[in-house]
């Protein structure tokens, strides 16, 4: 059993109201603030961070010149705080290139302007911040829809920014599509891995959103295995580390995890999560961003990684 080395985060969650118990909390970090909240996970054990949004809604997260509208957020540039912070923890960073006109998840646009803004962002990015060891590469937070097989569409997508962000450098690349239940991991799917421009394909396990079930994610990322193998690429796995109340996302019972973990972290390569920010927070930590059920679940998963010789330094 692998334990959860990976995490996404956000600086503003991108859909409305499944951040609400974080939202305002982030908000308030400063620079020191961020530096604390990512060395919290990192002693949690997280050694990889993907961050969701560099903007949202039209306005950037950092001083920005293609995208001059800026949030009111107290730390001035909280981008340059968590590379700063993940130099320091030696720790890896992967920017997410989406959402920056739209909070609608998975939604697809290929068209002229939207493909310039993302490739105009990555240059940005990395004229600004390519000097931090930290910032190891980008995710697109596009997600594939898979139905069986990834949209042709998709691959055109990935591919083309690919190979604008590798020009720009740095030159890794994550993705973590949705749909993997219908996966067909067939000839067809292999073909489709090798010809994927990426390095980390991520999977969501879809236990959080309900759509599957452990036993049918134990069978969905056997398949995954035996086709990732045969393409010769890493196969990671995207944990769902929520439930929804209404729409807002909340910590779940651990056990549902460590069932989620059981199921899928053997067959996998590596384990993140989704995500640790909102979901867990250490007992007294003075950064503490979600409901007040997250400390459980970060008492109830410490101790698993304890139980399973898993914490990290022991």
């Amino acid at each position: 059993m692998k334990p959860i080395t990976g995490t996404w985060f956000d600086f503003y969650h991108c859909n409305p109201y499944e951040g609400d118990t974080w939202n305002a909390a982030t908000q308030q970090f400063t620079a020191r603030d961020w530096e604390l909240k990512l060395t919290e996970m990192a002693e949690a054990g997280m050694d990889t961070f993907v961050l969701l949004s560099v903007a949202l809604h039209g306005k950037a997260f950092y001083p920005s010149e293609v995208m001059p509208l800026r949030w009111d957020t107290v730390c001035p540039d909280p981008l340059e705080a968590v590379l700063a912070a993940g130099d320091k923890l030696n720790v890896s960073l992967y920017l997410g290139l989406g959402f920056f006109t739209t909070p609608i998840m998975g939604q697809l646009s290929i068209d002229g302007d939207y493909s310039r803004l993302r490739i105009d962002i990555a240059k940005e990015l990395s004229e600004k911040y390519g000097h931090h060891p930290s910032f190891a590469g980008w995710y697109f937070p596009v997600e594939a829809a898979i139905r069986e097989y990834f949209p042709d569409k998709y691959i055109t997508y990935v591919n083309d920014l690919a190979d604008w962000c590798r020009r720009s450098g740095p030159d890794k690349v994550l993705i973590a599509p949705y749909g993997t239940r219908t996966v067909r991991a067939d000839d067809r799917f292999t073909a489709q891995l090798r010809s994927l421009e990426v390095d980390f394909i991520a999977y969501q396990d879809e236990i959080g959103v309900g759509r599957t079930t452990r036993e049918e994610a134990t069978r969905t990322f056997s398949a995954l295995r035996e086709a990732h193998d045969r393409a010769g690429k890493p196969l990671w796995a995207d944990v769902e580390l929520f439930r929804f109340q209404g729409k807002v996302l909340m910590p779940p019972d651990f056990e549902r995890i460590e069932g989620q973990l059981q199921a899928v972290s053997p067959l996998v390569d590596k384990v993140l999560g989704y995500q640790y920010l909102g979901m867990m927070n250490k007992p007294g930590s003075p950064v503490h961003a979600g409901h007040e059920s997250s400390v459980r679940l970060y008492e109830d998963y410490m101790a698993f990684l304890d139980r399973n010789g898993l914490r990290p330094g022991r």
